[in-house]
């Protein structure tokens, strides 16, 4: 039975497309992990600093397709002419308050007030290391619409974004952009809520871009689940994967992939190029902070992917032959 259809509910809350547990381990054994871990989950070596240089976005890419990762998920993406950014996570902390929680090993490599002028923002979903309600309220100058998963409206309000700049989508809604440039959301295998309350109470979702020459997936948060063969079928393949494979652990491996079972994602979505997000930016799980990369180059290597996986806040444009800046492999200690 395929997983492509709209979201459900259970009363109020949203549901996976799969049964899916947010968490199989004890309390105290995750806190165990989270007190006795040796890994280096923070870099030892501060990182950066990374700087874009946002003048080369006065000139399309030359092919069309280029990508600058901001950071975690954050991404500004040009495709065929226009350009989105995806969940803009600018503040210092992936957390509820600013002096404690999950701090950014750097900071961002460009000013929000130096974005160049975007067609879209994209927000897969609520939680904090997706949605920052201090980089939002920046935002609530421009004139730029949101495409954000059902329910995530109600934060962008709060926060001062007009009504009519709010698009939500449901799994299968399908936007256009100019006539040109298609969004669709797809469901993912994940969960969503801001606090001890409303959990589930707002969806979470993947995201097909689409324009006149590419076709890309942002992936945003998901475990794995038989979904991404029916992404693949209906709206693949794509030039472009963009998968997480960080905060990954066995604790939540219903919600989060890490590094092997992304590999199996990318080639369920018939991916020809993948890109590793959602790693190398916070501490949000056990493993060391450069594991996650490590493990995908292994993995990636076994099954035959090209990878692309640019340095931070480097505009990089995306080719068939792929690319690895090995930026990470410079911060050894």
């Amino acid at each position: 039975m395929s997983t492509l259809k709209p979201s459900a509910k259970e009363g109020k809350k949203f549901v996976n497309p799969v049964p899916t547990q947010t968490s199989t381990g004890s309390f105290g054994n995750i806190m165990k992990g989270l007190l006795t871990g040796k890994q280096e989950r923070v870099p030892k070596i501060p990182l950066g600093p990374f700087i874009t240089d946002h003048e080369v976005y006065q000139q399309h890419p030359d092919n069309g397709l280029r990508i600058t990762w901001m950071g975690h998920s954050s991404l500004l993406i040009e495709i065929d002419g226009k350009k989105l950014l995806t969940d803009p996570v600018w503040g210092a902390r992936a957390s509820f308050v600013n002096f404690a929680g999950p701090k950014r090993f750097f900071p961002a490599p460009l000013a929000l007030s130096k974005l160049p002028k975007l067609d879209a923002i994209i927000l897969s979903h609520d939680h904090y290391d997706h949605l920052d309600k201090s980089t939002i309220k920046q935002m609530a100058n421009l004139d730029t619409p949101f495409y954000c998963s059902l329910g995530v409206g109600s934060h962008l309000r709060k926060w001062g974004i007009a009504k009519h700049r709010i698009n939500e989508m449901d799994w299968t809604d399908t936007v256009t952009i100019d006539d040109n440039l298609e969004i669709t959301a797809a469901p993912a295998r994940h969960f969503s809520g801001r606090g001890i309350t409303g959990r589930n109470e707002t969806l979470w979702s993947s995201f097909v871009i689409k324009g006149p020459k590419h076709n890309i997936f942002f992936g945003a948060d998901s475990g794995y689940f038989d979904g991404f063969r029916d992404i693949g079928d209906a709206y693949g393949p794509f030039d472009l994967t963009m998968l997480e494979i960080g905060a990954a652990n066995e604790n939540w491996a219903h919600i989060h992939m890490g590094p092997q079972k992304a590999t199996l994602a990318h080639i369920a979505l018939k991916g020809k190029l993948m890109m590793p997000i959602h790693w190398g930016t916070f501490n949000l799980a056990f493993h060391g902070w450069r594991e996650p990369i490590d493990e995908l180059l292994e993995h990636a290597f076994d099954k035959n992917i090209t990878l692309f996986a640019p340095k931070p806040g480097v505009p990089t444009e995306v080719r068939p032959d792929g690319y690895n800046s090995w930026w990470w492999d410079k911060s050894r200690g």
